[in-house]
């Protein structure tokens, strides 16, 4: 089974990328909000706990989340593999990741981070704001926060796959083509 976690900052083209390589590889793209509102939406045991807190302005804690993607994982007994998309976020969430795969008898091959600088990435984040809407993309003071709170809780991830010998730096600057070859040399 082929199991990635694909990495980067904000900006740094990861939902460009999951597309291809769930294309190319014929993986399950495994987004965690995107998970969590579809157990909402179907009314799960879990998605409602989640609803429950998310009502109330709370984080859904990690053995939640952990929950439903086991759930993924078991309603999928054939996949040839799950592109993690924006989990983990904490070395608790990575080795509760690590700890779950183990139980269904896999485990994550790659982590493969986008490596893009803050100026390439607030200019990209800029640039979609202005097609998506979202205000976070709008205000280059908020993206660099978003890139700061990233850098301060999200990177050091890396090194947890790092010391498994997992972790992949990819450039993230270039064409979409040329970042995927990349991508697709760091797997094979």
């Amino acid at each position: 089974m082929l199991n990635l976690v694909l990495f980067g900052p904000p900006g740094a083209g990861k939902g460009t990328q999951s597309a291809h390589l769930v294309s190319h590889y014929q993986l399950i793209h495994l987004s965690t909000g995107d998970l969590l509102r579809s157990e909402i939406a179907a009314g799960t045991k879990l998605g409602l706990e989640a609803k429950h807190l998310m009502d109330q302005g709370l984080l859904v804690p990690d053995e939640v989340v952990i929950g439903m993607i086991r759930s993924k994982l078991e309603t999928n007994p054939d996949a040839k593999g799950f592109i993690f998309d924006g989990f983990p976020r904490t070395i608790p969430q990575a080795e509760a990741l690590d700890n779950l795969l183990s139980d269904v008898g896999t485990s994550i091959k790659a982590m493969l981070a986008l490596e893009v600088n803050e100026e390439e990435l607030i200019k990209r984040l800029l640039n979609r704001g202005k097609d998506s809407g979202r205000s976070d993309d709008q205000d280059v003071e908020i993206i660099r926060k978003r890139i700061n709170e990233y850098n301060a809780k999200t990177a050091p991830v890396a090194a947890h796959y790092n010391a498994q010998e997992k972790f992949r730096s990819i450039l993230g600057i270039g064409s979409i083509d040329d970042i995927f070859d990349a991508l697709r040399k760091a797997i094979d």
